[in-house]
């Protein structure tokens, strides 16, 4: 597949300010591309670093900065940080964040991670897993849109926290989701009060971009004439 011309597609039909990315999880090290320079405080940072151009792998010690996200990922976690993992998710429980009943329930990567490779779509050496999509209310308006028409639309509501946790439940769905953001993801990837994350599975962003482009003229011409009605009123 011609991601190169996908992903260039994707971001001029939605006009995106930081490029679409793809996830894509290996068993093994990729050849030719560069290991992240140092860890993220967060998997989620990971996601700003693609969307700004770079083009990178990390292994599973690279997530173990927030064992929330180790977890979502399916990062092994050796008894110390399992230890934090539970006083963590203690802590969000005590501040009535999250319900005790809701955490068996997060979706997480049941296979162990080894490796993940982030790049901007446009430049994915591999088929993604996942695409990630950073935009406005309106961004995901179209994207909603475009995914219901075929095929994929959001079926599961919106996933708000943990924000990590909507990668592995549209791998685990086939379908797209949407996720307004968790205080810590708006942290760690300076996340705009006006923004929020579309997340779609990998083998069928050729489809939904396809629909796309019908959406986002169709909504054009839809503006024009909701806009003459309104003139006239």
């Amino acid at each position: 597949m011609d991601y190169a011309d996908l992903g260039g597609k994707l971001e001029n039909l939605l006009g995106l300010q930081r490029h679409a990315i793809s996830i894509t999880f290996l068993d093994a090290l990729p050849a030719g591309i560069n290991r992240v320079k140092s860890p993220g405080p967060a998997s989620c940072a990971y996601w700003k670093q693609a969307s700004e151009g770079d083009v990178f792998y990390t292994t599973a010690e690279d997530h173990l900065n927030c064992t929330i996200g180790a977890y979502t990922h399916g990062a092994p976690l050796l008894q110390e940080k399992a230890a934090e993992l539970k006083s963590t998710i203690g802590q969000m429980i005590g501040l009535g964040y999250l319900r005790a009943e809701e955490v068996e329930s997060i979706p997480h990567r049941t296979q162990p991670l080894q490796v993940a490779v982030y790049a901007p779509l446009a430049r994915s050496p591999f088929a993604p897993d996942v695409v990630l999509v950073r935009g406005n209310a309106k961004h995901l308006m179209l994207l909603t849109e475009a995914a219901l028409a075929a095929g994929i639309g959001p079926q599961g509501g919106i996933i708000g926290r943990p924000t990590c946790a909507f990668i592995p439940a549209t791998i685990a769905s086939g379908q797209t989701v949407p996720s307004v953001g968790c205080i810590g993801n708006r942290v760690y990837t300076a996340l705009g009060d006006d923004e929020l994350y579309f997340a779609i599975p990998g083998s069928r962003v050729a489809d939904l971009t396809k629909e796309l482009e019908k959406i986002v003229t169709a909504n054009s011409t839809l503006q024009s004439f909701h806009k003459a009605r309104c003139a006239c009123a």
